[in-house]
């Protein structure tokens, strides 16, 4: 099999992965694990009061959606920078 058709097929699953869950899961909201939490803490203990606060409030949901993408990107690319020092630490260097 070509690369170019091995890269076309791979770039449609990769499509059809991503577009799955949002055809098929219909008026759902998507909710983070730190309000489930809240959910649970209230039901086990209705008068629990949290002892530390977030230091910034974001301003909206679309800040802290930005600030967990700079947060994944960012932790990509160190992982993308150890992976690229350990295997091109195991490359012989070549001379000119």
């Amino acid at each position: 099999m070509k690369k170019g058709t091995t890269i076309a097929i791979l770039l449609l699953i990769i499509i059809a992965i991503v577009l799955y869950p949002l055809i098929t899961i219909q008026d759902s909201e998507f909710g983070g694990a730190d309000g489930e939490a809240e959910n649970v803490i209230a039901e086990l203990n209705p008068n629990y009061e949290p002892w530390a606060e977030s230091f910034i409030e974001p301003p909206g949901g679309e800040t802290e959606s930005l600030l967990f993408a700079l947060q994944a990107a960012f932790g990509a690319g160190i992982i993308g920078l150890g992976f690229g020092y350990f295997i091109g630490r195991r490359k012989p260097i070549e001379e000119k």
